[in-house]
């Protein structure tokens, strides 16, 4: 089960001259990473650019997952609600991800001595790096400030360089402690209004949106899911060294499966836990209409909870149908910031600079989503040997 887990190759590497044989077994050598989680990644990252061409392009397109948008009774069509939905697990699983691959790196250099002021300098500069990429890159391109999952991921990242040294009991239990208590914070300030003081509450844990600044991603309740996904990075460390007992796959699955029903009772009784969301009736849309802006613990259960089943699903099947190195979900999955980058860049530049804002429907929308995966495809296989190519690079590390 352990090589099932811990697969050895899974970074494309290119090596001039060498036959591809050769190239495989240095590879294989030299590599540690998780094939499930890069399939993982990626396949949430076709989700997302399906969300952001709708976003962009799609007039019908739905935004109405928040209690700050949402007007009680507003139609949800089957078709537009279930193409929205269906990518609500994206920033759940880059963020709770992010924090499992920060783990395994930090946890790595802790193991090999690797001092903790040069660790902890690294961190804050990775973080503040990603984080600046949504006031710069992406604001710039947006026509405003835009304050989304790169603030998030980047800030929440700068704060594990403190929350690192706490045990992973703890860690849990603070997690834990935001996901079930938090609302109780939000709706003492709610609905969110304008001004300074609105805007530190929606960087922390509230919502924000005028036509030159909008807050969708505080960092609290994201913060929350970062620190899980780094300790469940700890586990797969530890579980590698033989401490841990439990199976991954198991783990994974018995956690889905509870967070699911978490999710379940909570939307049933309709009351707090759905971040002033809630349910209207019995249909499917209005079950699965849980607040994202921000995460109510409902959002926060069901989306963690598929993640986890899914990839204990593919954990479970990877050591069966092995790994292809320019397989799809692992080349996005394997270049997540600059495919994030440049599909935004190419989506929102247009709209903004274009005028090409509200100009189609859903149909068009996902052609042209197949479109712009077709072309991501190969951009980010070449980006990819590219990189293995500059290891040396300071910037290349952050991209």
């Amino acid at each position: 089960m352990l090589c099932s887990i811990y697969s050895s190759s899974y970074i494309a590497v290119c090596f001039s001259g060498l036959p591809g044989q050769m190239v495989s077994e240095i590879i294989m050598a030299q590599s540690k990473r998780i094939a499930s989680i890069d399939w993982m990644r990626g396949l949430v990252m076709i989700f997302m650019v399906l969300d952001h061409v709708s976003m962009v392009y799609n007039v019908n397109h739905i935004g109405t997952d928040s209690a700050a948008k949402y007007i009680t009774g507003t139609p949800l069509p089957v078709f537009e609600f279930f193409s929205r939905w269906i990518t609500h697990i994206c920033a759940p699983v880059f963020v709770f991800l992010a924090g499992t691959a920060l783990a395994i790196s930090v946890e790595r250099k802790v193991a090999r001595g690797v001092d903790s002021g040069k660790i902890d300098k690294d961190i804050l500069i990775r973080g503040a790096f990603i984080a600046l990429l949504d006031l710069t890159v992406i604001s710039f391109f947006s026509g405003k400030i835009t304050i989304q999952v790169l603030y998030a991921i980047g800030v929440a990242m700068m704060c594990m360089a403190l929350l690192r040294r706490l045990s992973s009991t703890l860690l849990i239990t603070l997690a834990f402690a935001w996901i079930i208590f938090g609302e109780l914070l939000t709706i003492q300030n709610w609905p969110p209004e304008q001004g300074p003081g609105s805007i530190i509450q929606a960087l922390l844990y509230s919502t924000y949106s005028t036509p030159d600044m909008v807050i969708m991603y505080p960092l609290l309740p994201w913060l929350a899911m970062m620190v899980l996904g780094w300790v469940f990075g700890r586990y797969l460390l530890s579980y590698r060294e033989g401490e841990a007992t439990i199976q991954p796959v198991a783990l994974l699955l018995g956690l889905g499966i509870s967070a699911l029903l978490a999710f379940f009772i909570i939307r049933y009784f309709n009351g707090y836990g759905n971040m002033l969301l809630y349910r209207e009736d019995n249909s499917w849309q209005q079950w699965l209409h849980v607040s994202k802006y921000p995460p109510s613990a409902t959002f926060t259960a069901l989306e963690l909870g598929l993640m986890l089943i899914i990839l204990g699903a593919m954990m479970y099947i990877e050591p069966i149908i092995g790994v292809r190195q320019n397989g799809i979900l692992l080349v996005f999955g394997q270049t997540a910031m600059i495919f994030y980058l440049v599909h935004r860049i190419i989506l929102t530049g247009s709209g903004t600079y274009l005028g090409l804002r509200n100009v189609s429907d859903l149909n068009m929308s996902y052609l042209i989503t197949i479109v712009m995966l077709f072309l991501l495809y190969p951009f980010c296989l070449w980006y990819r040997g590219f990189k293995s190519r500059h290891l040396d690079s300071i910037w290349l590390r952050y991209l």
